[in-house]
């Protein structure tokens, strides 16, 4: 048997502080994994085609449904990185929440990390 090097942590931050969520190498770019946090929480976490990570609440407000992990990822004309919810189809900008088909609905974003 050999010995492997240890895989990169993705980690959240909450109030508990920074919390391992998953394997870096276990997030395929362009989809997401529903993750459960320390406060009993859901977040959706996403590593796009350029290795950058994003996480926000996993829950679509429009919904109820804590179903945003498994939207799909793409990106506007300006190259705003979205979430399409699977449900409504409604887009949540990775960066800041923002709704970009309902500019007065938002969707909490997570500190992510590698360590």
């Amino acid at each position: 048997m050999t010995a492997t090097a240890s895989a990169t942590r993705v980690e959240l931050r909450s109030a508990a502080g920074w919390s391992p969520v998953c394997d870096r190498d276990l997030l395929v770019p362009g989809r997401g994994v529903a993750v459960l946090l320390p406060d009993g929480h859901q977040a959706a976490v996403f590593r796009d085609g350029s290795d950058r990570l994003y996480a926000v609440d996993n829950r679509d407000p429009f919904t109820g449904a804590y179903v945003l992990s498994r939207g799909l990822l793409g990106s506007t004309a300006d190259g705003r990185v979205y979430v399409a919810s699977p449900l409504l189809k409604q887009r949540f900008d990775l960066l800041t929440g923002e709704c970009l088909d309902d500019e007065g609905v938002r969707v909490a974003v997570h500190a992510v990390r590698s360590a």
